[in-house]
Parts: structure tokens; sequence; C-alpha cells
């Protein structure tokens, strides 16, 4: 199969064939999904750039789009995110473009971007909006065939309001985070799990004992406060938002500022979506030894630079373990180049939570393409139907039943006159 691509080794597809399968087998909802779009065709006609992370679970959510009668393109969302052998499984054995190179420095990043775009897509589908952001600043030609777009991550959508805000958003787009099935269970259960996998691989440290310090009581450190405690951390939770606080004290977490967290973690953990959460106010108090991690979105959360110029020395240490060595021998740790630690050290979500994540996806894809037209140019939550019909089917994958409101109870949730 002749298929435009650009990629680390084509006879890795046959094992990232195999791992693809595997993940298909906790995808459930998905592959229902994939099946229905395979008999309707409900993208026929339709283009799709899909900049995301370069996992199996993805790799179904491009089979089920392809499925759909879409031609597909896909780039990495983020430059170490990308598992060649599934890059390779997606030309050879799916006919899908992939332009994408775990490791890829940041001019060949933008590069498989723009080859991506080439297809000149009319659906565009992003984690981090970095599509969203080369279309609106350097390939202004393409908006007028885009439709509208799906939105997966967190950051992404800041970005797009943002955009939204300024008057600037050239087309519709649907935050794919901001609905229940997505935030509730892959920003909580996936990245709670998936960080700490990422954290182990990287280190092979004992968690149990140690202060972990988690940076932002999102949805996402929820999931890794929850983890880390259940590994036996004592952990600490950092943050900006009073609400959030109040949370994590109530969840049984330490909250305290920055200041005084890093002079007292073992392991930080930002996840925030902001830039510089960890920098050079803080390196001085740092323990020696003291291990940091991202598992936002973008390498922004820790100062690098600053960390760089605060040490006298780097080097690596195990693959993924860059140690820096402070002016007074303190040593300290950054994993995965302050970058996506779950998907850079591991594999990322575990497939039976995406499955819902790229459920939403395929379906919004699946919406937009029918109604865009009548879409105003901002980002629109996921449509409740989609919502509960995904959830619906998770439930039924799992063999679980629930129970349906009675006539009586419907009407009396209708009503105001009846009280006490």
């Amino acid at each position: 199969m002749s298929v435009d691509c650009h990629i680390a080794d084509l006879s890795l597809a046959d094992a990232g064939l195999d791992r693809i399968e595997w993940a298909e087998r906790e995808m459930p909802v998905l592959r229902q999904i994939r099946n229905r779009f395979e008999a309707e065709k409900p993208l026929a006609g339709q283009r799709v750039t899909a900049c995301l992370h370069v996992t199996t679970e993805t790799a179904n959510l491009l089979r089920t789009l392809k499925a759909g009668g879409a031609e597909v393109a896909v780039c990495a969302s983020n430059p170490l995110s990308t598992q060649d052998d599934v890059a390779a499984a997606l030309v050879r054995h799916f006919g899908i473009r992939a332009y994408c190179i775990k490791g890829e420095d940041h001019a060949t990043y933008y590069r498989h971007i723009h080859q991506a775009l080439d297809i000149r897509p009319t659906l565009t589908m992003d984690d981090g909006a970095d599509t969203v952001g080369v279309i609106h600043s350097e390939r202004r030609e393409l908006v007028a065939e885009i439709l509208g777009g799906t939105e997966e991550t967190t950051t992404g959508v800041i970005r797009l309001r943002a955009m939204a805000q300024d008057g600037v958003l050239a087309y519709p787009i649907i935050a794919v985070n901001d609905a229940d099935t997505k935030h509730l269970f892959d920003n909580r259960y996936g990245t709670g799990q998936s960080t700490m996998d990422g954290i182990l691989r990287a280190t092979n440290i004992l968690l149990a004992g140690r202060t972990v310090v988690v940076a932002g009581y999102g949805w996402c450190g929820r999931g890794v406060a929850m983890r880390a405690k259940g590994l036996g951390a004592n952990v600490i939770v950092t943050e900006v938002d009073p609400t959030k606080a109040i949370e994590a004290v109530m969840d049984g977490f330490l909250v305290m500022p920055m200041a005084k967290a890093a002079a007292l973690g073992d392991v930080f953990v930002t996840v925030t979506g902001n830039k510089n959460v960890i920098d050079a106010r803080h390196y001085g108090r740092l323990k020696d030894g003291a291990i940091l991690c991202n598992s936002g979105h973008f390498n922004a959360e820790i100062d690098i630079p600053a960390l760089e110029a605060s040490a006298k020395t780097r080097r690596t240490v195990r693959p993924f373990v860059e140690e820096y060595e402070m002016a007074d021998g303190r040593r300290v740790y950054l994993l995965a180049e302050g970058r996506l630690i779950n998907l850079a050290a591991a594999e990322g979500h575990p497939a039976a939570v995406m499955d819902m994540s790229f459920a939403n996806q395929a379906l919004c894809a699946e919406y937009m393409a029918r109604n865009a037209r009548a879409l105003e140019r901002r980002v629109y939550p996921v449509p409740e139907e989609i919502d509960r019909a995904i959830a619906s089917l998770k439930l039924r994958s799992m063999g679980v039943e629930i129970d349906e409101l009675t006539p009586e109870q419907v009407e009396y949730l209708n009503a105001w006159r009846e009280g006490t």
C-alpha cells in the first residue's frame, strides 16, 4: 500500500498492528461506533487532519473515522508521544497518512503539522490546538474549506476560548475535553494511572513513604493525587483556586504554596495547564534528589531554562531522566524533558478509558459534518445527547444495568405544586 508518510520505520508495522488490536479489545464503545460508521458512511467526502498523541488508542479512533468514509492524515501533538510501531501500522495496514516520529525536533514537529494539513482538511481534530494555531497563523488559505473541529484537552480548550473571545477563531470547534464522559474519567482515572506508570517506568523508585507534590487540583490533579496516595505516598497539593484547594483539603491532602512544598517534596508533578509553576523561585529550596515531572500538555509548566541556568552540570542518567547538579552539590532530576511523562515514558492512558474519550471525538466529528454550517465561530460543548449515549453504551459494554424513571417520577420532577 503506497501512502504518503514520514515515520521512523515501516518494518514495525506488524508489531504495531498487534498492539492496536490488543487495545481494541478494551474499546467496545468505539468498536460499536465503527461498525455503524462502516455501514452508514457519515463522514463520506470529509478530510480529517488529526493532531493527536499517536498511540494504539488513537489508531482505533483513526480507523473509525476512515470506516466512516473520511480521508485521514495524522501528526503528533507532542514530540515524545508517538509510538513508532503504531505509526507504521497506520500506514501499512490501514492506509492512513502519518507524519510523526518519536523524539522529533521542533522543526520536524511543525513540518509534520503542515504535511498533515496538505490534505486540505474539512475537519480538524486537535489535542492542544497546535493545528488550529498553524492554520490561523500560517495556513489561512485552508479556512474556507474547513467546516469545524474538535479539541481533546484542557490546554487546547483554554487556547481556543481565548481565540473566540478575541474574535479570531475562524470556524466552530467542539470542546470534547468538557464532556462528562471525557474529563470525569479520562482526566481523572486515565491521567492518574498513566502518570504514575510513567514516573515508575522512568525511575523505578518506591513511592510509598515519599512526599509527592501535585501542582493543580483539576480533574487530572485529582487523579494523580488519588493514585499517589494509593501507592502509599504522602501527598501535598498546590493550588491557586480557593474552591479546588478546599476540595483537596476535604479529600485529605495537605495544601500549601509551592514555595513551602518545594522544600518538602520528593516527587513533583505539574498538571495545571499554566507556565512556570515550578521555576527559579523554587529550585534553591529543593531537596537533594528531588524529581520533577509534568503531566500537563505543554512543557512550559516547569521552567527548564531557569533550571539549566541554576545547574553547573547536566547529564542523562537513565532514559527520560536528566540529572541537574546545582552549585551546592544538590541533584535535581527532570523526567522526559518536562513533557508529558505518561506518554513520553509510558504508553498513555489505558484503552478502556480512552474508549469514551475517542467515542466523543468520533461522534462529534459526525455532528460537525452534519451541523457545522449552522454553527457560529466559537467553542461549543459536546451535545448532551452524545455524552449520555456514550455513557449508556459504556455501561452496556460493562454489563451494568441502571434504573429508569417511572412515569410518576418523571411527572414529579417536572411539577412544582407538590411539596412537603
